[in-house]
């Protein structure tokens, strides 16, 4: 009885150590050609974010705009940019972001 405890309880840490070192891995094309875009207003270049929509400001339609990095400030991440500098709400400095989904600008 002792000796299948102890293969139970072998088998189950394999199984399980072998279960946490799989990950399944996304193709690296798909995520990159999705994340070097975002939508901003022609009349307003502040005015940048992630989806497509209209501009708060004026209520035109935001276009997309292909860029190579995005800037974000850590307490405010609504505000966007495509140029590092500092947060026009608290002044801190913007910082590069980095995300694990769909943006990775």
């Amino acid at each position: 009885m002792k000796k299948l405890i102890i293969l139970l309880f072998v088998f189950i840490g394999t199984t399980t150590s072998y279960t946490q070192t799989s990950k399944v891995k996304m193709p690296e094309s798909k995520s990159d050609t999705a994340a070097k875009y975002v939508y901003t207003c022609t009349m307003h270049p502040e005015v940048i974010t992630d989806k497509p929509g209209k501009c708060p400001k004026c209520g035109m339609s935001l276009v997309k705009k292909k860029v190579d990095k995005i800037y974000t400030c850590t307490m405010h991440p609504e505000v966007m940019s495509d140029k590092p500098g500092n947060c026009p709400k608290c002044g801190m400095k913007l910082v590069e972001k980095k995300s694990t989904t769909a943006m990775k600008m």
